[in-house]
């Protein structure tokens, strides 16, 4: 499948947005500004944080003519007052959360300059390799991730939050899930939990990538979205799943990430070799894929079980055919015949 994400942007991000809620709004939200001139409210009113719950990171995603995803990472500031979100094609999950951490704390010591600086320097500065070190200022120094790595835990946030949240069986079943392409949504009462279980679970698909509507966070006005009669993986915060229920989805897989619940209309994991699926699981509770890339290499290896030798049902046989122009001679090409 297709690689999502755009392999050579020209920039580590787009722009940075600073959103407040208008003061004559009482519904105690922020909006983030997704593209023109929708605004994105992932929660219901009133339902989100308290307003003495610290800031909350998560991430939306746009998807361009291309069918590349660009990501909005946002941070959202105690109470819900305010939301800085970036915009940018790579998916560095970590490098800007933390940024926009950094972000967030100069706005609160009313440091402008020292923001508009390191934003300034990092928009200016070229794409850089992985693994390669970026300075931006006395206080902000990177590693440029390699996003064609595996993923490990606890380095990467959305597989750490989603291998803590959700069981072996969940998993295993929402992967299966996956692999038959079922309309899929997951649900939590926060948001940062919510899209990184969203990424997290996808990124179990490498080397292959969901190919289908892929909505990290959904907001209000397109819940219809959930009654697409297409595959799709979305997630929808808890406030929210009173109003999805109400539309009579039919055949939709719901995971609940707080109460590690999965909801399904068919057992998508007995259609799976038994001895792939038992392979998966005993690595997976082992003690020692809780760190490092344990994680993602067991579902890697799952891959290559399952589709490794997707080879052997190819039978090639040379046949013969006349293209316009080409002559009075037939030219010979291949054709390819898949068998089971």
């Amino acid at each position: 499948a297709e690689r999502r994400s755009r392999e050579n942007p020209e920039s580590t991000f787009d722009l940075v947005l600073q959103v407040a809620c208008p003061a004559s709004e009482n519904e105690g939200t922020a909006a983030v500004v997704c593209s023109k001139p929708t605004a994105c409210r992932p929660f219901r009113a009133g339902r989100i944080v308290s307003p003495n719950q610290v800031g909350q990171n998560f991430t939306f995603v746009l998807t361009d003519i291309e069918s590349k995803q660009r990501f909005g990472f946002c941070r959202l500031t105690s109470g819900c007052k305010v939301c800085i979100c970036l915009l940018s094609y790579l998916p560095w999950f970590e490098i800007f959360y933390k940024l926009l951490n950094t972000l967030a704390d100069y706005l609160a010591k009313h440091q402008e300059n020292d923001l508009n600086d390191v934003l300034k320097s990092l928009h200016s500065h070229p794409v850089p390799k992985p693994n390669a070190p970026v300075s931006l200022s006395v206080h902000s120094y990177f590693i440029a991730p390699d996003i064609n790595g595996l993923p490990t835990i606890p380095e990467s946030r959305n597989l750490t939050e989603y291998f803590v949240a959700v069981d072996v069986n969940n998993m295993l079943h929402l992967y299966a899930s996956m692999l038959h392409e079922r309309r899929i949504i997951i649900t939590s009462s926060k948001l940062s939990t919510l899209t990184a279980c969203v990424h997290g679970s996808a990124a179990m698909l490498f080397p292959m990538y969901w190919q289908h509507i892929y909505i990290p966070v959904l907001p209000p006005h397109l819940l219809d979205y959930c009654c697409a009669p297409m595959p799709y993986l979305i997630g929808v915060h808890l406030s929210l799943m009173e109003r999805v229920k109400s539309r009579f989805l039919e055949d939709v897989v719901i995971l609940n990430v707080d109460t590690n619940t999965l909801e399904s209309p068919s057992d998508d994991l007995q259609n799976l070799p038994s001895d792939v699926v038992s392979s998966l699981k005993s690595k997976l509770k082992k003690q020692s894929t809780a760190t490092g890339s344990g994680v993602a290499r067991a579902f890697l290896r799952a891959q290559a079980a399952l589709f490794g030798s997707y080879r052997d049902a190819l039978r090639y046989r040379p046949v013969r055919a006349h293209l316009p122009g080409a002559g009075p001679s037939p030219l010979p090409i291949s054709e390819c015949v898949y068998s089971k």
